[in-house]
């Protein structure tokens, strides 16, 4: 099972899918040979790499930014 990472984490199931989770939830399921390259790149830096493989890639400081003082109006 993957490291949690920031509310990620990854299960590599038996017949050679993969599940990533996001705080519980699925957030995407690779098979074949995307999962064989996910597994491969994962060790690096796993929330990175979960997370673009996800497509939360540019998410995360959108709602920090909106509450900031210089973008308030």
């Amino acid at each position: 099972m993957g490291e949690p990472a920031h509310g990620f984490r990854y299960v590599e199931r038996a017949d050679g899918t993969v599940v990533i989770t996001h705080h519980g939830r699925v957030a995407g399921t690779l098979r074949g040979g995307r999962a064989e390259q996910f597994l491969a790149e994962v060790e690096d830096d796993p929330q990175l790499v979960m997370a673009r493989w996800t497509g939360n890639y540019r998410r995360g400081n959108e709602r920090t930014a909106r509450q900031h003082p210089r973008n308030r109006a």
